[in-house]
């Protein structure tokens, strides 16, 4: 826990569900008379935004893994600075739907090298992890069928396929078997009144 306010993220796959999660538990918060910053990465600022056009939309191929990382690292840095940070520095409780775990996987799982590289920069310009991650968790094909049928312009990462989905969920078990008082895995394939009653508890016992 911070000094003062309380950061949580959300992870998982595409289509899992996290970003409902994020704004249901928001929501929660709110009605309990909580100071809530609702945020999501990449973006959650004016600068971040704009690059989060750049890394979300077209053609799947558009980047080299190693751009991608200086992107989503120059975004993130951003939104630390002028989000989370001033946030938590006023005692608020700061939700983001996705941070530097999903950098970690979807950038970093994507060459041999680049998990080092992804750290090394995370490191260096972030050092710092949420209080709180909630992974949502679910079956590869069944978020992938769920992130398509969005029909968003933002579905880059979507057109990688199932095999990508697969890898990050079970890179994502591992990252939260690694770091257990910093995880707590939600189960996702439930309804959404289960899995947001999950998210609520489990953030209540870090908060107690």
């Amino acid at each position: 826990m911070t000094a003062r306010g309380l950061f949580v993220s959300f992870e998982g796959i595409d289509g899992s569900g996290k970003s409902t999660q994020a704004r249901r538990l928001a929501e929660t918060l709110r009605a309990e008379g909580r100071n809530v910053v609702l945020t999501r990465e990449p973006g959650g600022s004016p600068g971040a935004e704009e690059i989060r056009a750049l890394l979300l939309q077209g053609d799947p191929d558009r980047w080299s893994p190693e751009t991608e990382i200086l992107l989503f690292t120059a975004a993130r840095r951003d939104h630390l600075e002028r989000v989370i940070r001033p946030a938590l520095a006023e005692g608020k409780i700061v939700i983001c739907d996705r941070f530097a775990d999903s950098t970690r996987l979807y950038q970093g799982l994507r060459g041999s090298d680049l998990r080092a590289k992804v750290d090394a920069l995370h490191d260096l310009m972030i050092g710092v992890e949420p209080d709180l991650t909630l992974l949502i968790d679910m079956e590869p094909a069944e978020g992938l069928k769920r992130a398509l049928a969005r029909h968003g312009p933002e579905a880059r990462f979507e057109g990688f396929g199932e095999a990508l989905q697969t890898q990050m969920r079970q890179g994502f078990l591992d990252l939260a078997a690694a770091a257990p008082q910093r995880f707590r895995l939600i189960d996702g394939a439930r309804s959404e009144d289960a899995v947001a009653s999950d998210c609520a508890t489990a953030l209540a016992e870090v908060m107690a």
